[in-house]
């Protein structure tokens, strides 16, 4: 498993956050693009800077195509300001501008619907650490917050099963989020290895949240309400969100994911080890150098079977630099498991 910041590191961002975000709700027709091609200016708001995942939501709600997006931004920014600006003006939408400051001043980092809830990092950090807060048996083995997610991985220590003989595993669960449209707020199960601490996510179990609700509610200046009702219900999903994180890792969940594991560890794979390598890769969209790094450890572990394979993937998973892409690894990991028809 990759190992993030600390965790007082990550509450202490999660904290600075806090205090450097705002939102907004505007209509289309009240933003600009400048001719640079990347500064965002809204109504009388001061201008912004802008992320690059921005621009890809930008291109995607006026239906223009990414590459296209991204040539006119490098080569013609004029063009791209022309373009988005036109297509601004025909929309009647209002839409949801979520705002930081890094210290250079606001930056644009999501353009999202009217209708996104807003579930925050620092809320599902509250909601969810309490639980284990003081317990001995569980640990946050390792978290992160990136420019887009906040994951938690946190371990059940006094729940383990083997595999194989000697072959041990821990019951784990992670919670990540995402504050700027990238998905929902998700509990899953986690298995860890205690032989090489890999971390797999088991996708079949898990739960989401997605982050859509009522229409929001606007001041003159297009800042964002307050709204009574949404903390109402706010705070009954966070009850909920406890419940479905202890529900994670509880035993009987746990003994069927390790079923699932231990019949892996019985299937062999089967053909040239270079070319399942390069199978996995193409089917599961991964790229060369990480097809390197599962390549060695698969040959490494000299466990030709599925479940030598998964763990080859989430192995190489901790070589690579993205904590987001490593935590894409561990659920391809699981993927594979369910995809045995590739390898038999």
């Amino acid at each position: 498993m990759k190992v993030g910041r600390s965790l007082q590191e990550v509450l202490m961002e999660l904290q600075r956050q806090n205090q450097a975000k705002k939102d907004y709700i505007a209509p289309a027709q009240s933003m600009r693009l400048e001719k640079d091609g990347r500064t965002f200016q809204m109504g009388e708001q001061a201008p912004f800077a802008t992320t690059q995942l921005f621009h890809r939501q930008l291109a995607s709600t006026l239906a223009i195509p990414a590459k296209y997006y991204d040539l006119m931004q490098k080569e013609k920014p004029e063009l791209l300001a022309e373009n988005v600006n036109v297509w601004l003006d025909t929309r009647q939408s209002n839409y949801m501008i979520r705002s930081m400051d890094y210290g250079a001043g606001p930056v644009a980092r999501a353009l999202l619907s009217e209708r996104y809830r807003r579930i925050d990092n620092m809320e599902i950090a509250s909601a969810v650490l309490p639980l284990f807060a003081g317990n001995d048996g569980y640990s946050v083995e390792s978290c992160e917050v990136t420019e887009n997610r906040l994951y938690l991985k946190i371990l059940n220590k006094r729940l383990e099963m083997e595999v194989r003989k000697g072959d041990i595993v821990q019951a784990g669960v992670i919670i990540s989020n995402s504050e700027v449209g990238l998905g929902a707020v998700s509990v899953q199960p986690l298995v860890y290895r205690l032989v090489c601490t890999n971390g797999l996510i088991i996708d079949d179990f898990g739960e989401r949240r997605n982050h859509v609700g009522r229409q929001a509610k606007m001041a003159e200046d297009f800042t964002l309400y307050s709204d009574e009702t949404l903390k109402a219900e706010d705070k009954a999903f966070m009850l909920k969100l406890r419940d479905t994180t202890m529900a994670a890792i509880e035993e009987s969940r746990f003994a069927q994911v390790v079923d699932k594991l231990k019949e892996a560890a019985g299937i062999p794979i089967k053909g040239n080890v270079q070319e399942v390598v390069e199978l996995t890769g193409r089917e599961f969209g991964i790229t060369q150098d990480e097809q390197n790094g599962i390549f060695k450890y698969l040959v490494e572990g000299g466990d030709l079977s599925l479940y030598g394979l998964t763990n080859a993937v989430t192995r190489a998973s901790q070589d690579v630099e993205s904590y987001d892409r490593a935590t894409t690894l561990e659920g391809i990991g699981w993927q594979i498991m369910q995809r045995r028809e590739l390898y038999v």
